[in-house]
């Protein structure tokens, strides 16, 4: 059973930084892609980045290109979310998901995903 675990949510001012982390335990088998959604109250759960295992790739929604970044480290098996110039509308609960399927279809829907993590809460404020 794959059990992620992320890591690093809190409270900032706008304009600062986070960085999320999280770690998939529990699969020998590296996840061919590793995402970050995320759901603000009263909103439907959405995609903000992915990256894929190889070749190496990186996937971002349009209004956090520029500001966030994503990154794997294959060897720990972990993803990490660098969010830069954070806004208050970047307020949300963040999703880690991990998908282990190589015939993955699109990797901005959630379905795609097999394995999600718990959450962790993301408030920046004005």
């Amino acid at each position: 059973q794959v059990v992620l675990v992320e890591s690093g949510g809190g409270l900032v001012q706008a304009g600062g930084s986070l960085t999320l982390s999280c770690a998939a335990t529990g699969r020998i088998f590296k996840p061919e892609t590793m995402a970050w959604f995320r759901q603000a109250p009263g909103k439907e759960r959405e995609f903000v980045a992915a990256a894929d295992e190889s070749p190496i790739r990186t996937y971002y929604e349009d209004a956090v290109k520029g500001r966030f970044i994503i990154s794997r480290d294959i060897a720990k098996n972990t993803v990490d979310l660098q969010m830069n110039g954070l806004k208050p509308e970047d307020t949300a609960v963040y999703y880690c998901a991990a998908n282990y399927n190589p015939l993955l279809v699109d990797r901005r829907k959630m379905a795609t995903y097999e394995y999600w993590g718990q959450g962790t809460q993301v408030t920046v404020s004005s």
